[in-house]
């Protein structure tokens, strides 16, 4: 919304429908020459998001052949990459570091650095206490600067990051963005007759989980061990969750064992960057068994979940609904709008169920759901709906400022998780204190292992100054520490304190590694208010809408206006567009579109606005609140240096009065008077007269611009003098490694090759060094003071 533009999200799903309408669709494009050469279907889209893990380039999969992977590798990586993105941008970036340079993410990366000429790269956690990943990272942005592990120095990373914390994020006045947090662990008893089912239900697959991991372990099915814990993990959500995942697991053990697939081969990161729903439907369709006479065991928990849904709501679900009524009362809003995370759809449909029948409007959001199911959702959440109900997979990418209150039904093992869940609805925007609210069942295993937990990190982070948890959370190995501690919790209950101690000592650890990486990343950039009121307050936008409306209004169009924007109608077209020249008034007005040159039809305008000429008449105008005294020409000189690949331009105002004195600062007051109010023409000074003006302050004009133009050649030989010491350390890294090599003809080759390299980036060197100076005016004006 802030730049006004519109992204498609392509699911993986989506990609081979849209490869199937390219080939009709491209009859309309170029990019289709013939049927031995179908169109790219991502040249088709314009604008798009795509979840990263889903594109990634597979080495193999398991059943699937290698002419299969190739096709998987054709549709969604290699057209991807070779369809001629202007820019990339990649969220959680870090993930792209890969543990060695043959992971797919990194390998992938690779590939984005060939598809655009800008990358960008974005994560709160670039360096995460790993020089290998990072400097894979930092190799993905120029691998001449970073050819090897090395070659990673606070000096050369620095020109390559912008650091900012987001809690020390302000606007324009100096207002933090970000409102304060305030998150609370809520305890829930079993303290009815009823609960009384359910408290022994849960204990029963508590049990059933520990000895079916320890024999599944046993027998080397980690796979199934871990579907073993995940049962844990539905039980504490809800009965819902753990009976249909029970039904499910005994039809798995009484089907034929030719029905059903092979136990996955995962890896502990695999398991840990699944999503908890995902990995469900994985392990319950895989052969095996974890205990013996498990059927008859399944079997029972069944029957007892059962007896446990017909007794009455969970105790968890009761707790939930006297907490909500509390909220409203405490917030003073009967309307009171609340997001609601949970990890399991079952759970999920089962608080959907419970609401509406006690009169709640709810909404819900997950991972299957279509993008314009989650738009529709969400859009009903902003307006009529009190309650949405989510999964993690449903949650990402929502913006929820409108709501500041988050319970989490259940609680992810990281938490870094319960980080990304507050997150939807603390962000930008807000206006309230954000609440997070933590469910949990009393004197559970998670419980305690919370309760321990929270205090010990923050006893970890008070003493290293960390503030920012995802610095040292949100990794693939505090995922790990985490579902380790948690999975011995639940084996050894005995043992929970020893065992979050081991967990918190390895955070530390982390903590530490992480605290050293900063002298590599430099100190976060402390903000200027007054340089973000310098940019809201750039006259680029009033030029951009002067422009706009005079256009129209010269050539048969319609500029109305509306106060905060304008109604627009361009020639020879009959429909109005709402707009709005500045990002304030396209907030204030929703309803308009914010034009800016990015808009084609805003850039073709610029594009055909001439510059000033020799002799061209001048307009003599008046300028409303202008001293009688300003009499002479003012004028605006465009000052560049252009060179092979870069072009630095700086902009000079420029007033002359009568008697050929240089006023500088006449020249911004005039300029600022200029962008507050429209000047009027009486007249237009002839045409020798008006050279001799151009003449005379094309003169004066170099002689001012001078220091502005030196000023740009510094910049552009900084720039040369960076690219020649990059070259240079580039260079001599290959040359050890070349020297390094046994056979003497195989490093004489490999010097040769070096060597022509070498030369061929000098030259290039040397042409970027070639320097076009140019001075040219945008406008002149003869001044003519208020009398």
């Amino acid at each position: 919304f802030h730049f006004s533009e519109h992204f498609q999200l392509m699911l993986p799903g989506d990609v081979q429908g849209l490869g199937r309408m390219a080939p009709a669709i491209s009859r309309d494009f170029t990019n289709a020459d013939s049927q031995d050469n179908p169109a790219n279907p991502w040249r088709l889209l314009s604008q798009v998001v795509i979840p990263l893990d889903s594109f990634k380039p597979l080495d193999n999969r398991q059943g699937m052949s290698r002419e299969q992977v190739e096709a998987y590798n054709q549709e969604r990586f290699e057209s991807l990459i070779s369809a001629g993105w202007d820019m990339i941008i990649v969220d959680e970036a870090h993930k792209l570091g890969g543990s060695t340079d043959q992971v797919a993410r990194f390998r992938f990366g690779q590939g984005l650095t060939e598809a655009a000429p800008y990358l960008l790269l974005l994560t709160a956690t670039p360096h995460q206490g790993k020089t290998e990943a990072f400097y894979r990272l930092m190799s993905l942005l120029d691998s001449r600067a970073f050819p090897n592990v090395n070659s990673v120095s606070r000096e050369r990373v620095q020109p390559f990051v912008i650091r900012t914390e987001k809690r020390r994020a302000i606007d324009a006045e100096g207002n933090p963005l970000f409102k304060p947090r305030r998150t609370e662990l809520v305890p829930v008893s079993w303290e009815k007759a009823h609960h009384a089912k359910q408290q022994k239900l849960y204990h029963a697959v508590t049990e059933y989980a520990r000895l079916g991991y320890n024999q599944a372990v046993q027998n080397r099915r980690n796979a199934i061990g871990f579907l073993m814990i995940l049962l844990q993990r539905l039980m504490s959500s809800s009965v819902r969750a753990i009976r249909t995942t029970l039904e499910r697991r005994l039809d798995a053990l009484t089907s034929s064992q030719a029905r059903l697939q092979a136990v996955p081969d995962m890896t502990s990161e695999d398991l840990a960057e699944t999503d908890v729903q995902e990995l469900i439907e994985v392990l319950l369709g895989s052969a095996g068994k974890a205990l013996q006479n498990e059927k008859d065991e399944v079997q029972a928990l069944l029957d007892a979940a059962m007896r446990c849904e017909q007794a009455g709501p969970d105790a968890k679900a009761e707790a939930f609904l006297e907490k909500i009524y509390a909220l409203q009362a405490e917030e003073g809003e009967p309307e009171l709008k609340v997001l609601v995370f949970t990890e399991f759809v079952s759970t999920q449909g089962m608080l959907l169920e419970f609401l509406k029948e006690r009169g709640f409007q709810v909404v819900a959001i997950n991972g299957s759901m279509s993008l314009e199911e989650r738009k529709s959702a969400e859009h009903e959440f902003a307006g009529q709906a009190r309650i949405m109900v989510s999964t993690d997979a449903g949650g990402e990418g929502l913006n929820l400022q409108f709501c500041h209150v988050v319970i989490n039904y259940d609680i992810p093992w990281n938490p870094m998780r319960l980080e990304q869940r507050i997150g939807r609805v603390d962000r930008i925007g807000q206006k309230k204190t954000v609440r997070a609210l933590n469910f949990v069942f009393e004197n559970s295993v998670e419980h305690r292992v919370r309760e321990v937990l929270e205090e010990k990190l923050s006893v970890i982070f008070q003493d290293l100054g960390i503030d920012k948890t995802g610095d040292v959370l949100d990794s693939a190995q505090a995922e790990e520490i985490f579902d380790d501690l948690y999975v011995q919790a639940i084996l050894n209950p005995a043992d929970v304190e020893k065992k979050v101690e081991q967990a918190t000592e390895k955070i530390r650890e982390q903590a530490l590694a992480n605290k050293e990486s900063e002298s590599i990343l430099g100190s976060t950039q402390n903000l200027n208010p007054e340089a973000a009121r310098h940019y809201l307050s750039h006259p680029l936008p009033h030029w951009v809408e002067r422009m706009t409306v005079h256009y129209l209004t010269a050539y048969g169009g319609r500029a109305e206006n509306k106060g905060s924007f304008w109604n627009l109608i361009w020639p020879g077209d009959d429909n109005v567009l709402a707009a709005a020249f500045t990002a304030r008034d396209a907030e204030i007005a929703p309803q308009a579109s914010l034009l800016t040159l990015e808009n084609s039809r805003i850039r073709a305008l610029a594009m055909r606005l001439p510059c000033w000429a020799p002799g061209q008449p001048l307009p003599v105008t008046t300028i409303p609140g202008a001293a009688a005294s300003l009499q002479g020409v003012w004028s605006l000189w465009r000052i560049a240096i252009i060179t092979q690949d870069w072009k630095k331009v700086r902009i000079m105002p420029l007033f002359i009065d009568d008697q050929g004195k240089n006023f500088s600062l006449s020249a911004r007051n005039i300029w600022d008077l200029l962008l507050s109010a429209e000047p009027v023409i009486h007249d237009y000074l002839g045409s020798q007269s008006s050279y001799n003006w151009y003449e005379y302050s094309s003169r004066v004009a170099e002689k001012q611009g001078q220091p502005q133009y030196h000023e740009l050649l510094q910049e552009h030989e900084s720039q040369l003098s960076r690219e020649q010491e990059k070259m240079r350390y580039y260079f001599a890294a290959r040359r050890k490694i070349i020297e390094s090599i046994g056979l003497p003809e195989v490093r004489a080759y490999r010097f040769r090759k070096l060597e022509q390299e070498e030369q061929a980036s000098q030259a290039e060197l040397q042409r970027k060094a070639e320097v076009l100076p140019e001075i040219e005016p945008l406008l002149m004006l003869r001044i003519q003071g208020e009398k």
